[in-house]
């Protein structure tokens, strides 16, 4: 699930207690709007965000800020299990549409 076609990989650039900072190698908007958009659905989620410093020489950094006990990476990985599962009803929907 990139954007470009190449491998991806994460590097973790700040770590806390209720923050995670992380840069996304080899993703693009597509990704992260997706991944901002889910985070912010969780309640327990109180900032998320991305921010592609240089559009032609950086990689994505993803933020997300979570409340109360919840750490960010427990945050990230149910927004990461929400969009598998609306990748797999949508290939669902899309094969029964197309009937195949």
């Amino acid at each position: 699930m990139e954007d470009g076609g190449g491998k991806m990989k994460v590097n973790v650039l700040n770590k806390t207690e209720n923050e995670l900072k992380i840069e996304l190698e080899g993703a693009g908007h597509t990704l992260c709007n997706l991944l901002q958009k889910k985070l912010l659905e969780d309640e327990t989620v109180d900032l998320a965000g991305y921010d592609i410093p240089h559009p032609l020489a950086s990689n994505p950094i993803l933020y997300v800020r979570t409340k109360g006990d919840v750490k960010p990476e427990e945050a990230l990985h149910r927004a990461v299990e929400k969009i598998l599962e609306l990748s797999k009803e949508f290939s669902k929907e899309l094969k029964k549409a197309l009937k195949t």
